[in-house]
């Protein structure tokens, strides 16, 4: 029979403390080699001229799809990562805040990305997509918005050891 009391509680068996689970290391470095991939997708899309491929004066819309390739890749592998930390512990009110916040700042990023595709931006189709200044200002705030979220979702120790 497996007692799943969180680490430090005396189990009911026995006096002695338990003691905690280590991390899921496989686990853990999966999870960040996929941030790693997103990140690096993400800067094809931002920078393509760091690995040869810049093709054109302008941010356009297969640029913003690599972009938002690479941040959802990044969102998707940094919450696996931060809930490997959890272990087997349930996730708290934050944890489950965060995890909201870290989709909100993607549906954030994502409609400012594609604003002119969707018809909002300030080059709207069947017009040239233009990567502009306040698209710009979007996604930094998306971004910011998933970066709060990943803050929160970190397991913060609540005693004092």
């Amino acid at each position: 029979m497996t007692d799943l009391s969180a680490p430090g509680e005396v189990s009911q068996e026995g006096n002695e403390p338990k003691q905690p689970q280590p991390l899921p290391r496989l686990r853990v470095r999966f999870s960040l080699l996929v941030t790693f991939a997103g990140f690096i997708i993400f800067l094809v899309g931002a920078r393509p001229g760091f690995f040869g491929l810049d093709r054109s004066p302008v941010v356009g819309f297969i640029q913003i799809a690599v972009m938002l390739l690479g941040i959802a890749v990044i969102s998707v592998g940094g919450y696996g990562t931060i809930r490997s930390l959890w272990g087997r512990k349930t996730l708290g009110m934050a944890a489950d805040i965060g995890w909201r916040l870290v989709a909100t700042g993607f549906v954030v990023t994502t409609f400012s990305g594609f604003a002119d595709v969707f018809g909002v931006g300030s080059h709207p189709l069947p017009g040239v997509p233009y990567f502009g200044v306040w698209q710009a200002r979007g996604m930094e705030i998306g971004c910011a918005l998933i970066a709060i979220g990943f803050i929160l979702m970190f397991p913060f120790s609540t005693k004092s050891e």
